[in-house]
């Protein structure tokens, strides 16, 4: 019986996953940047300019969403160390798309580079 750890271990076999400081020129390239961790997380913090679609509804999600119809597109995701997204990159790649690259280390990996974050601002109460 396969684990989570073998699933990830063979879909980054499949895909492509860039470094952060390879991620930023791939991002500046790219259609469409990709976060596919939960909303809360995506609310907690992302990469300025992300879209978020959790894993767990890829595939419905965008298939379903025609600004993301072509299979051309240029897709730099990310989660929140790599593992979601191996599995939607390899996804992705399963559905047609031809451009698809996993930022190796994910969300933690940006972050500790010291890459930009966009964080929600807390309203004041003052």
């Amino acid at each position: 019986m396969k684990t989570a750890h073998d699933l990830v271990a063979e879909a980054k076999a499949h895909i492509r996953e860039i470094d952060p400081n390879a991620a930023e020129q791939a991002i500046r390239d790219a259609d469409l940047l990709l976060d596919v961790r939960e909303p809360e997380e995506f609310h907690a913090g992302h990469i300025p300019g992300a879209l978020n679609i959790p894993r767990g509804v890829l595939e419905f999600k965008i298939g379903s969403e025609p600004r993301l119809a072509e299979r051309d597109l240029d897709i730099v995701l990310y989660c929140k160390t790599g593992g979601r997204a191996a599995l939607a990159a390899r996804a992705l790649k399963e559905m047609g798309y031809l451009q698809v690259h996993s930022i190796a280390g994910g969300f933690e990996a940006w972050e500790a580079a010291g890459k930009p974050v966009a964080r929600p601002s807390q309203p004041s109460f003052e």
